[in-house]
Protein backbone atom coordinates (compact mmCIF):
# COMPACT_ATOMS: atom_id res chain seq x y z
CA UNK A 1 0.00 0.00 0.00
CA UNK A 2 1.50 3.33 -1.02
CA UNK A 3 1.75 6.33 1.25
CA UNK A 4 -1.03 8.10 -0.70
CA UNK A 5 -3.32 5.08 -0.37
CA UNK A 6 -2.68 4.90 3.37
CA UNK A 7 -3.35 8.62 3.67
CA UNK A 8 -6.65 8.20 1.82
CA UNK A 9 -7.68 5.23 4.01
CA UNK A 10 -6.93 7.30 7.14
CA UNK A 11 -9.04 10.18 5.78
CA UNK A 12 -11.91 7.79 4.99
CA UNK A 13 -11.70 6.17 8.44
CA UNK A 14 -11.59 9.59 10.13
CA UNK A 15 -14.74 10.59 8.20
CA UNK A 16 -16.48 7.33 9.24
CA UNK A 17 -15.54 7.92 12.89
CA UNK A 18 -16.89 11.47 12.68
CA UNK A 19 -20.16 10.38 11.04
CA UNK A 20 -20.95 7.59 13.53
CA UNK A 21 -21.77 7.87 17.23
CA UNK A 22 -21.81 4.10 17.81
CA UNK A 23 -18.56 2.34 16.99
CA UNK A 24 -17.63 -1.21 17.98
CA UNK A 25 -14.24 -2.88 17.68
CA UNK A 26 -14.34 -6.66 17.43
CA UNK A 27 -12.03 -9.58 16.72
CA UNK A 28 -13.52 -11.89 14.09
CA UNK A 29 -10.34 -13.87 13.47
CA UNK A 30 -10.88 -17.60 13.52
CA UNK A 31 -14.26 -17.44 11.79
CA UNK A 32 -14.37 -19.55 8.67
CA UNK A 33 -15.66 -18.20 5.36
CA UNK A 34 -19.24 -19.39 5.96
CA UNK A 35 -19.38 -17.88 9.45
CA UNK A 36 -17.87 -14.61 8.22
CA UNK A 37 -20.47 -14.43 5.45
CA UNK A 38 -23.26 -15.14 7.96
CA UNK A 39 -21.91 -12.39 10.23
CA UNK A 40 -21.84 -9.92 7.35
CA UNK A 41 -25.43 -10.86 6.43
CA UNK A 42 -26.58 -10.41 10.03
CA UNK A 43 -24.90 -6.99 10.11
CA UNK A 44 -26.49 -5.99 6.80
CA UNK A 45 -29.98 -6.98 8.02
CA UNK A 46 -29.50 -4.98 11.23
CA UNK A 47 -28.19 -1.88 9.40
CA UNK A 48 -24.70 -2.36 10.84
CA UNK A 49 -21.64 -1.66 8.69
CA UNK A 50 -18.79 -4.14 9.20
CA UNK A 51 -15.26 -3.46 7.95
CA UNK A 52 -11.90 -5.09 8.61
CA UNK A 53 -9.23 -2.44 9.22
CA UNK A 54 -5.51 -2.17 9.78
CA UNK A 55 -4.82 -1.27 13.41
CA UNK A 56 -2.20 1.37 12.65
CA UNK A 57 -4.45 3.16 10.17
CA UNK A 58 -7.42 3.09 12.55
CA UNK A 59 -5.23 4.38 15.39
CA UNK A 60 -4.10 7.31 13.22
CA UNK A 61 -7.73 8.00 12.22
CA UNK A 62 -8.74 8.01 15.91
CA UNK A 63 -5.91 10.46 16.63
CA UNK A 64 -7.04 12.72 13.78
CA UNK A 65 -10.68 12.58 14.91
CA UNK A 66 -12.34 15.28 17.02
CA UNK A 67 -13.73 12.60 19.34
CA UNK A 68 -12.00 11.46 22.52
CA UNK A 69 -11.60 7.69 22.26
CA UNK A 70 -9.83 7.40 25.63
CA UNK A 71 -8.16 3.99 26.02
CA UNK A 72 -9.92 2.49 22.99
CA UNK A 73 -6.79 2.68 20.75
CA UNK A 74 -5.02 0.39 23.25
CA UNK A 75 -7.31 -2.45 22.10
CA UNK A 76 -5.95 -2.26 18.55
CA UNK A 77 -3.90 -5.45 18.60
CA UNK A 78 -4.37 -8.51 16.43
CA UNK A 79 -7.30 -8.77 14.03
CA UNK A 80 -9.69 -5.80 14.24
CA UNK A 81 -13.06 -5.23 12.63
CA UNK A 82 -15.06 -2.05 13.01
CA UNK A 83 -18.85 -2.07 13.30
CA UNK A 84 -20.78 1.18 12.77
CA UNK A 85 -24.43 1.48 13.73
CA UNK A 86 -27.21 4.04 14.20
CA UNK A 87 -28.54 2.03 17.16
CA UNK A 88 -26.23 1.74 20.16
CA UNK A 89 -26.97 -1.88 20.99
CA UNK A 90 -27.40 -3.42 17.50
CA UNK A 91 -23.79 -4.63 17.08
CA UNK A 92 -23.78 -6.01 20.64
CA UNK A 93 -26.95 -8.00 19.92
CA UNK A 94 -25.41 -9.38 16.72
CA UNK A 95 -22.25 -10.42 18.58
CA UNK A 96 -24.29 -11.99 21.39
CA UNK A 97 -26.48 -13.94 18.96
CA UNK A 98 -23.48 -15.05 16.95
CA UNK A 99 -21.64 -16.24 20.04
CA UNK A 100 -24.36 -18.77 20.80
CA UNK A 101 -22.87 -20.88 17.99
CA UNK A 102 -19.20 -19.87 18.22
CA UNK A 103 -16.67 -18.21 20.53
CA UNK A 104 -16.20 -15.33 18.06
CA UNK A 105 -16.54 -12.42 17.47
CA UNK A 106 -14.85 -11.08 20.58
CA UNK A 107 -15.68 -7.56 21.66
CA UNK A 108 -12.53 -5.47 22.00
CA UNK A 109 -14.27 -2.22 22.83
CA UNK A 110 -16.99 0.24 21.89
CA UNK A 111 -17.60 3.97 21.64
CA UNK A 112 -21.29 4.66 22.27
CA UNK A 113 -22.49 8.28 22.29
CA UNK A 114 -19.14 9.37 23.81
CA UNK A 115 -19.07 6.57 26.43
CA UNK A 116 -16.20 4.11 26.14
CA UNK A 117 -16.47 0.39 26.90
CA UNK A 118 -13.37 -1.79 26.86
CA UNK A 119 -13.25 -5.57 26.99
CA UNK A 120 -15.41 -8.52 26.07
CA UNK A 121 -16.94 -8.52 29.56
CA UNK A 122 -18.83 -5.33 28.61
CA UNK A 123 -20.96 -7.16 26.01
CA UNK A 124 -23.96 -7.72 28.29
CA UNK A 125 -23.98 -4.05 29.34
CA UNK A 126 -23.94 -3.00 25.69
CA UNK A 127 -26.77 -5.39 24.77
CA UNK A 128 -28.93 -3.78 27.47
CA UNK A 129 -28.35 -0.22 26.27
CA UNK A 130 -31.60 1.26 25.05
CA UNK A 131 -31.81 3.08 21.75
CA UNK A 132 -32.96 6.70 21.63
CA UNK A 133 -36.35 5.55 20.30
CA UNK A 134 -36.77 3.04 23.16
CA UNK A 135 -35.93 5.69 25.77
CA UNK A 136 -38.38 8.16 24.20
CA UNK A 137 -41.06 5.43 24.17
CA UNK A 138 -40.43 4.70 27.86
CA UNK A 139 -40.68 8.40 28.74
CA UNK A 140 -43.91 8.83 26.79
CA UNK A 141 -45.34 5.76 28.52
CA UNK A 142 -44.39 7.15 31.92
CA UNK A 143 -45.89 10.52 31.09
CA UNK A 144 -49.15 9.00 29.84
CA UNK A 145 -49.58 6.69 32.82
CA UNK A 146 -50.43 9.35 35.45
CA UNK A 147 -52.77 11.13 33.03
CA UNK A 148 -54.64 7.88 32.36
CA UNK A 149 -54.96 7.25 36.10
CA UNK A 150 -56.33 10.75 36.72
CA UNK A 151 -58.85 10.45 33.88
CA UNK A 152 -60.07 7.04 35.02
CA UNK A 153 -60.32 8.24 38.64
CA UNK A 154 -62.34 11.26 37.56
CA UNK A 155 -64.68 9.09 35.49
CA UNK A 156 -65.30 6.60 38.26
CA UNK A 157 -65.56 9.12 41.10
CA UNK A 158 -67.69 11.37 38.91
CA UNK A 159 -70.29 8.61 38.72
CA UNK A 160 -70.11 8.08 42.48
CA UNK A 161 -70.39 11.80 43.13
CA UNK A 162 -73.44 12.08 40.87
CA UNK A 163 -75.02 9.15 42.71
CA UNK A 164 -74.41 10.76 46.12
CA UNK A 165 -75.85 14.12 44.96
CA UNK A 166 -78.90 12.38 43.52
CA UNK A 167 -79.44 10.48 46.77
CA UNK A 168 -79.09 13.64 48.87
CA UNK A 169 -81.48 15.60 46.65
CA UNK A 170 -84.07 12.82 46.89
CA UNK A 171 -83.85 12.84 50.70
CA UNK A 172 -84.42 16.60 50.85
CA UNK A 173 -87.45 16.44 48.64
Amino acid sequence: MTREEKSQVIKDLTAELADNTNIYLADISGLNAVSTTNLRRACFKADVTLAVVKNTLLAKAMEASDKDFGDLPSTLKGNTSVMYSETGNAPAKIIETFRKKSDRPLLKGAFIEEAIYIGDDQLESLVNIKSKEEVIGDIIGLLQSPAKNVVSALKSSGGKLAGIIKTLSEKEG
